[in-house]
């Protein structure tokens, strides 16, 4: 059955499960949403939805050589007991997520909440700029499109995740909290690659 978005994303925020176990879900249930929100708590998919307002305040800080140490990144992931940021799960996670950065040129932040409302409106002036010339009303859905797209690339949650495109990078890690029975949250990461901004550095320094 064809699943309408925005049922999938009610689904979402009610239960905290990943978009294909939402979709399935649904799917299982025809649409219903109430009764999808009993099927993934029966799956025990739902679980970690319970846990969003705990506080994870241990972890790990992982790094990721790649390109032969042509790119590296740092990256905090947090979980809410030593115990679990020691165990290899969680070690693997936050060796993933690093890569995910590495691989991934366009990521700017963890979630869309931290980009600046000047860098969405500077991207919103383009796309609009791009679709010049056509109706008011399909310039807005381009633009909202091409937004929508901007943040899959741009933040590291909504990205498709690199060894598994089938699922976001959120997706992952509920389906971490859900195994490792903890709140896991990706707090902050940084990119570093060889001679990235030289250029403009040395065009700088000329003028």
């Amino acid at each position: 059955m064809e699943l309408n978005a925005n049922l999938v994303k009610d689904l979402r925020e009610k239960t905290g499960a990943g978009i294909m176990d939402c979709k399935r879900a649904l799917a299982e249930t025809g649409g219903n949403l109430e009764k999808a929100v009993v099927w993934l708590r029966e799956k025990g998919i739902a679980a970690a939805a319970g846990r969003a307002g705990r506080v994870a305040s241990e972890g790990s800080v992982g790094s990721y050589i790649h390109a032969g140490g042509k790119i590296g990144v740092l990256i905090e992931v947090n979980c809410e007991t030593d115990f679990c940021a020691k165990s290899e799960a969680f070690l693997a996670l936050v060796k993933n997520l690093a890569m995910q950065v590495a691989a991934s040129p366009s990521t700017r932040c963890v979630r869309r909440e931290e980009l600046p409302a000047a860098v969405i409106e500077q991207e919103r002036q383009i796309y609009a700029s791009q679709a010049e010339g056509k109706p008011a009303v399909v310039v807005t859905k381009i633009v909202d499109g091409k937004i929508e797209k901007f943040y899959k690339e741009a933040c590291l949650l909504e990205q498709a995740y690199v060894r598994d495109p089938n699922k976001t990078v959120n997706d992952l890690l509920g389906e971490a909290a859900i195994q490792m029975r903890e709140k896991i949250d990706v707090r902050r990461f940084v990119r570093y690659q060889l001679g990235e901004a030289l250029d403009a550095e040395a065009t700088t320094a000329v003028a």
